[in-house]
């Protein structure tokens, strides 16, 4: 998707409100270090280094909904329980979410345990009781969902086959999605799809589909039989099937059938993946985009979200640096911080080593052009720190820069030497050294080892440090000096 494209559809849809009905959980992670294997039984001892707590299940689509720009309202259940309280506790404090939670009686709150060491989940612990909601609740859910429906722009079925989604509650909101004209998106369980009824797109992943239609589904021709056969037996208006790694597939009304592959990314941690796409899906449709629109948009955003720990969401700046990535063959352009590392661990994966050089660039000059094209043969890739406009000003005075940090950007992105920016608002390159790990820093001028920052991290890496000679007589400040005395 071409990156102006996706920057309106973020637009368009910002700040929409979309409704979340589905079953909510707490994912915990417990993280740590193993060490040792325990004297009393052959299984590995995890030593606890820290643990964090973040709303899972349909409250991760709402996570994921506000982090793309939209208003999430999230409508769930959890039991009068810790695990309950400290659920509510953060949706409460997350910005971008309104949360309404019923309090289910005799049960607990959905609770997911995870161990992890060295980036590897070693073990998942779940406390949960399955079933359909006591009278009681359920009643105060449909309520609940009558009174949000009218407020929002779309509606989203989360099911993780914790039982909260009974037939009444379908039914809640499929009625008052058709009253006001509203999409309805639902990411299903278990084989009996129907039940979802004439939802606009039912989401299941390439497992599910097979288990709900009978057919198989590890091929592509496999999907589309699926597929077929799924809209034959279905109400619902378009079916999308997530196929990890092979991308998402899609029936429209009409039986058209899309292939849309995804970019190849290394996969981190796939937890809240699903949501991801969900959420992603859900802020196209309502920005007015098209099928094979919003599943490219889904699959650029869950390709990030597994390169993340934990249940991870994705902003919409993510989203755009994605598809400007893309877009770039090669080259990386100017990216966030977060972006380029992603793209610096995709460019290792190739063997290339990376390079590193930083400044102001405000009016480039023969002796820049020298130091960039001298950096860039002493690596495969050359990635420039780019001091921002208010960096600039106190490193330079208040009338500096001459040119904005976008356009120098641009200007640097356009030189065969250089394959990306970042742009950063420190007034020393450090904090973005850290955390790009380049394997040669590189500074042009009369720095000595002992004066580049940045030096002894990369060298301790094993990486290298390099000065290289610039080209006498050339400066932007005396170039800016003499164009103001009319020199």
């Amino acid at each position: 998707m071409q990156p102006a494209r996706l920057r309106q559809i973020v637009e368009t849809a910002r700040h929409k409100r979309v409704l979340c009905v589905g079953d909510v959980m707490l994912d915990r992670f417990v993280y740590g270090v193993v060490e040792r294997i325990s004297p009393e039984a052959p299984v590995p001892v995890l030593r606890q280094s820290r643990a964090a707590s973040m709303p899972g299940g349909a409250a991760n689509v709402a996570r994921n909904l506000a982090s793309l720009g939209l208003e999430a309202v999230i409508v769930g259940a959890a039991g009068d329980d810790e695990a309950g309280r400290e659920l509510a506790a953060l949706l409460d404090h997350s910005t971008g979410i309104s949360s309404h939670l019923v309090t289910l009686k005799n049960r607990p709150t959905t609770l997911k345990t995870r161990m992890v060491a060295g980036g590897q989940q070693l073990l998942r612990l779940d406390a949960e009781e399955v079933g359909s909601p006591d009278p009681e609740s359920e009643r105060a859910l449909i309520a609940e969902i009558a009174a949000l429906i009218p407020t929002v722009s779309a509606v989203l079925i989360s099911d993780y086959a914790k039982g909260l989604l009974s037939e009444a509650v379908i039914n809640a909101v499929l009625t008052g999605a058709a009253q006001h004209n509203l999409p309805v998106i639902a990411d299903p369980k278990g084989k009996d799809f129907a039940r979802y009824g004439a939802v606009d797109i039912l989401k299941p992943n390439a497992s599910e589909l097979a288990a709900a239609t009978g057919l198989p589904t590890g091929s592509t021709p496999d999907v589309e039989r699926a597929l077929k056969a799924a809209q034959a037996a279905l109400p619902a208006k378009s079916i999308v099937v997530t196929r990890a790694a092979q991308g998402m597939s899609c029936i429209a009304e009409g039986g058209v059938l899309e292939h849309v592959s995804g970019k190849a990314r290394e996969v981190f941690d796939v937890s809240g993946a699903g949501d991801t796409s969900l959420a992603a899906l859900a802020m196209a449709v309502v920005a007015g985009a098209n099928l094979q629109e919003a599943v490219q948009v889904a699959i650029l955003a869950s390709g990030i979200a597994v390169g993340k720990s934990g249940t991870a969401t994705v902003s919409a700046a993510e989203l755009i640096d994605a598809a400007a990535l893309e877009q770039w063959s090669g080259k990386a352009g100017t990216l966030s911080v977060d972006a380029m590392v992603g793209q610096i661990e995709r460019w290792r994966e190739g063997g290339l080593r990376i390079g590193f050089t930083n400044g102001v660039f405000d009016i480039l000059h023969p002796g820049h052009i020298r130091v960039l094209e001298d950096s860039r043969s002493r690596c495969d890739r050359l990635v420039v720190g780019l001091n921002s406009d208010t960096s600039v000003k106190r490193l330079k005075g208040p009338q500096r820069p001459i040119n904005d940090a976008e356009s120098r950007a641009q200007v640097l992105c356009g030189l065969a030497s250089v394959d990306g920016v970042v742009i950063f608002e420190e007034d020393t390159p450090l904090n973005l050294i850290t955390a790009l790990k380049p394997d040669v820093l590189i500074k042009g001028g009369d720095y000595t080892r002992d004066t580049i920052v940045g030096a002894d991290f990369v060298e301790a890496r094993g990486g290298d440090v390099v000065v290289v000679p610039i080209v006498p007589g050339h400066s932007t400040t005396s170039t800016i000096a003499r164009s103001r005395n009319g020199s």
